[in-house]
C-alpha cells in the first residue's frame, strides 16, 4: 500500500441547514486540504443529528449527495460523511463514501442510538461495508457503532476504520477510549471525527475526533470544542511491518454475525 494522506475536519455545524454546511466545508477544504486523499466529515454533516427525518432526509443522489460527488471529482480526493437519506418509505443514516471518479458506496449505520429515539425514526442496516481506496481497504462505521467491537472486528479484512459522529461532550472519555481500543484490538489505523458547539436541543458537542495507529498512539488530536481541518499521513508499510512482526491477528477467535 502507497501511504494515504487522510483529513479530518471537525466542524461547529448550522443545525438543518445543509447549503449553509456544505459552504462551509468548501471553505475549510479550500484552505486546509489542498493535499489529501482522503477527506472526512461527521455524521449527518449537512444537518447535525436529527431525528426529525421527515424534513431532514435527502433522496438518495440529492443535494448533498450530489455535492459530495461533485467536490470529489472536482478536487480528485474521496470523501465521506452520513446523511439522512430517504429510503423508500423509510429513513436511513448513511455513510457515503465518493470516489474521485464519481463512484459511490454506502453503509446504513446498523446501530441505531435508542437513548435518542434514532430507532424509531431511522431503520438500520443490515451488512458491514469495507471499500477500497488506493490500496486501502477501509471500514466505513457510524458513531454508536463504535461501542459494538464484534461488528467491526477486524478479520484481516480492513486496514482503516472510519467513525463519523455526533458524540455528545458528557461521554467524551468513552469515545477517546474505544476508538483506541479499536484500532489496538483491531491492528489497523482508526479515524473518528465528531463535531463541536451546540446543537438546536442543547446537547454540547467537545468534538475529540482523533486519527490513531494500530498502537493506540495519537496522530491527530486537537484541543476539545475548537473547530479544525487537519491532515497526517498513514503508512502502509509501517502497518504492513507491525502485523508482521506482531501477528494477533492470527490468533483471533472465529466467529459468524447473525442477524
Amino acid at each position: 500500500m502507497q501511504d494515504l494522506k487522510v483529513t479530518l475536519i471537525q466542524p461547529d455545524m448550522h443545525w438543518q441547514s445543509p447549503a449553509e454546511n456544505r459552504t462551509m466545508y468548501e471553505q475549510l477544504m479550500d484552505q486546509n486540504a489542498s493535499n489529501t486523499d482522503l477527506v472526512v466529515l461527521p455524521e449527518m454533516f449537512s444537518t447535525g443529528f436529527t431525528m426529525d427525518s421527515r424534513t431532514a432526509a435527502e433522496p438518495m443522489g440529492g443535494d448533498s449527495c450530489q455535492w459530495l460527488q461533485q467536490q470529489a471529482q472536482q478536487r480528485g480526493i474521496a470523501i465521506t460523511g452520513s446523511l439522512a437519506i430517504a429510503s423508500g418509505d423509510s429513513y436511513v443514516n448513511r455513510m457515503i463514501f465518493s470516489f474521485p471518479d464519481g463512484k459511490q458506496i454506502f453503509y446504513d449505520k446498523r446501530h441505531l442510538f435508542r437513548m435518542a429515539g434514532e430507532h424509531e425514526r431511522y431503520q438500520p442496516g443490515d451488512k458491514r461495508v469495507v471499500v477500497e481506496y488506493l490500496g486501502w481497504r477501509i471500514l466505513l462505521q457510524v458513531c454508536y457503532d463504535l461501542r459494538f467491537p464484534v461488528f467491526s472486528r477486524n478479520n484481516n479484512d480492513y486496514d482503516l476504520a472510519l467513525y463519523v459522529a455526533n458524540w455528545p461532550e458528557p461521554r467524551r472519555q468513552p469515545w477517546r477510549k474505544l476508538l483506541q481500543a479499536r484500532a489496538i484490538e483491531n491492528l489497523c489505523y482508526v479515524a473518528g471525527v465528531n463535531r463541536v458547539g451546540t446543537d438546536a436541543n442543547g446537547h454540547k458537542y467537545s468534538g475529540d475526533s482523533m486519527l490513531v495507529d494500530f498502537k493506540g498512539e495519537l496522530l491527530i488530536d486537537h484541543q476539545p470544542s475548537v473547530p479544525f481541518c487537519d491532515t497526517a499521513i498513514l503508512s502502509g508499510q509501517s502497518l504492513a511491518q507491525f502485523k508482521k512482526s506482531f501477528p494477533a491477528w492470527m490468533d483471533a477467535d472465529s466467529f459468524i454475525i447473525e442477524d
